[in-house]
């Protein structure tokens, strides 16, 4: 099964942005303007492995994180 990006802490999320300068392609906005990941729990292919890790490593609340499932 493939990796997933999900936000985990959403209460964590303070709308900073700083995830989605990182990986546009994953994320988005929701209403309110926090960061949602697109179609969540979102799987990812491996091209799209180091735009994730980078939007976890971006976020100042740790409210991203990466699932690796079996």
């Amino acid at each position: 099964m493939a990796p997933k990006l999900v936000i985990e802490e959403f209460i964590r999320c303070t709308g900073h942005g700083r995830c989605y300068s990182e990986a546009p392609d994953l994320l988005d906005y929701d209403d309110e303007g926090f960061v949602s990941v697109r179609h969540a729990p979102m799987e990812f292919t491996e091209a799209d492995r180091e735009d994730a890790k980078a939007a976890v490593r971006a976020c100042p609340e740790r409210a991203l994180s990466i699932v690796e499932e079996d």
